[in-house]
């Protein structure tokens, strides 16, 4: 089959190559691959700058795809489901957080498109109770944004919580924050997105969602705009998302006394500079977001299924497997908004 594979560390080292169709245990399930979703971190996968990674491994790991061949000790899931899977190939089931169900923070965890093969292929495989078989209305591409879907519910409504009436600032309109600000409008919030001039594009879909507030930070005053908002307090809540160090600092400057920020973006870089002080003398809650778990999926599949969430709307471009270099670089460049690969 073919399959997109990170051959070795470092930038690049990517290469569409013919690999063996995966085989199943009785544990497993066998999916063809109907769309996979280019995410972040494949970006700073294909860069060398994620960590975790374990080449040579195939990426890819927001997909959704249909059944073709389950282990025998798979029960409830069917030759010819539409289905989609949380990342989680491997865990030690042991640990502290595997027993809280805090399957992405087990130590020993092994994640599909990280440390095992992933779905930038015409085949993937996952094990059983990573397995979420679709509800009737929701289309294979929609589904395909259920991971980059969990990953926000995770952040929203399990890291934190946003109550009615919370004023939420957002940095970073890409397709995590349009979902996130999406999750916060569903729980009655006004939302505030923050980004770039070249965010235009981005803007305009947001607006089309009924996000509250748009704001390009390099032609209007975002702190006279929160200020206005708020009465002088600063925001509820700040959901980072852009993985940007300037933005986050805006943030904690922008949050109230007593606010939360949750970090979901990720850093390019492990140490950065951020002002501590304001943290420690506004008291405010600096959370990190980290993947999803089980639970984040089963919300995030309600938000489908209920129309709370318009995962089709962030959906800009859908390539070729073949054409995937074009895709990264598109990406790379912030064109678009999600691009997902057909393989």
């Amino acid at each position: 089959m073919k399959a997109l594979l990170k051959k070795e560390n470092g930038y690049g080292n990517m290469e569409l190559v013919e690999i063996d169709e995966p085989t199943i245990n009785d544990d497993q399930v066998k999916i063809k691959v109907a769309y996979s979703g280019i995410c972040g971190s494949d970006i700073h996968s294909y860069k060398g700058e994620y960590k975790n990674l374990r080449p040579p491994v195939v990426l890819g790991h927001e997909f959704s795809g249909v059944v073709v061949e389950v282990g025998k000790n798979v029960k409830g899931i069917k030759v010819g489901d539409k289905v989609t899977s949380e990342t989680t190939f491997y865990i030690c089931g042991e640990c502290d957080y595997c027993k809280s169900v805090d399957y992405n923070l087990c130590p020993d965890r092994k994640g599909i498109g990280t440390q095992v093969n992933g779905s930038f292929a015409e085949y993937v495989v996952a094990r059983k109770e990573s397995i979420h078989v679709l509800p009737d209305n929701v289309d294979l591409l929609s589904a395909s944004i259920t991971e980059a879907l969990a990953c926000a519910v995770h952040a929203v409504l399990e890291k934190t919580n946003v109550e009615l009436g919370d004023v939420v600032l957002i940095f970073g309109p890409g397709p995590i924050g349009l979902l996130t600000a999406q999750i916060v409008k569903a729980r009655g919030g006004y939302v505030i997105l923050a980004g770039l001039t070249k965010d235009e594009d981005r803007f305009k879909v947001a607006r089309e969602l009924g996000i509250d507030k748009t704001v390009d930070i390099e032609k209007e005053n975002l702190e006279e705009i929160v200020s206005t908002l708020t009465n002088g307090y600063g925001v509820d809540k700040v959901f980072e998302c852009s993985g940007s160090v300037k933005a986050l600092n805006s943030g904690i400057s922008l949050v109230r006394k007593k606010g939360t920020i949750v970090q979901v973006g990720i850093f390019a870089k492990a140490y950065n500079e951020v002002d501590l002080e304001k943290i420690v003398q506004k008291e405010i809650c600096y959370i990190g977001s980290r993947s999803q778990k089980p639970s984040s999926w089963k919300l995030a599949l309600y938000l489908l299924e209920t129309g709370k969430v318009n995962a089709k709307a962030i959906i800009s471009d859908i390539y070729d497997l073949e054409d995937w270099s074009e895709a990264f670089e598109k990406v790379m460049k912030g064109e678009g908004l999600k691009a997902v690969l057909k393989p």
